[in-house]
């Protein structure tokens, strides 16, 4: 049980990314005061979170409605989560990204940054998204399972609301470059993991003969 939640926390830990978020929290709220900073942060973080539940609610009603098999789903959701990780290995880290993304648009509204960019999709990235649906669907009629996966996230979430309030001081130590060096770790950890994913959905599909 201790190593499930400890995979678990680790897998969305990696596709939220809070360290990765700070560059671009730093980024589109320059210039607020210390209110705004705390609202924005408080914003970003609240919807980040209900943008995730609801993916962990409805995904699992959407994956028994098509009537996908749990293997099917894994071994998908696996290489999709493994290319998103070497998207973060090889290509733009998250924060040039995400900041490329706020300089491509210039009229980004200043009362909605803590909506567009940081809670979607710097907080809750269609990484993360499918993350979530993929942790709570070993056992889709679990309640408990369910809430688990939620409270990991919820955890998460508060620990990068927090770094938030903290970004400028965390900025000051580790800069734009170190952000950038803890995303792609970040993604070499998220390809392990995504790997396991996918051979532990083989193995499964291999001894039982079906999916």
């Amino acid at each position: 049980m201790t190593s499930d939640i400890l995979e678990r926390f680790v897998t969305l830990w990696v596709v939220i990314d809070p360290i990765g978020t700070l560059p671009v929290f730093v980024a589109v709220t320059a210039g607020f005061t210390t209110a705004a900073l705390r609202s924005t942060a408080l914003q970003a973080a609240i919807v980040s979170a209900c943008v995730l539940l609801f993916f962990l609610v409805c995904g699992q009603i959407l994956i028994d409605q098509l009537g996908i098999s749990l293997n099917s789903f894994q071994v998908a959701g696996g290489i999709v989560l493994f290319l998103f990780a070497l998207s973060m290995i090889f290509g733009d880290s998250k924060p040039q990204r995400e900041l490329q993304a706020i300089e491509g648009d210039r009229e980004v509204d200043t009362s909605t940054v803590g909506v567009f960019p940081l809670a979607v999709p710097s907080l809750a990235s269609p990484g993360a998204m499918l993350a979530i649906v993929m942790l709570t669907d070993n056992n889709r009629t679990a309640i408990p399972d369910q809430a688990i996966t939620a409270g990991i996230m919820l955890v998460i979430i508060f620990v990068a609301w927090l770094l938030m309030l903290a970004s400028e001081k965390i900025m000051k130590v580790i800069g734009y470059a170190g952000a950038a060096v803890v995303s792609r770790v970040m993604g070499l950890i998220l390809a392990s993991v995504a790997a396991d994913s996918v051979l532990s959905a083989m193995i499964t599909i291999i001894e039982t003969k079906s999916l």
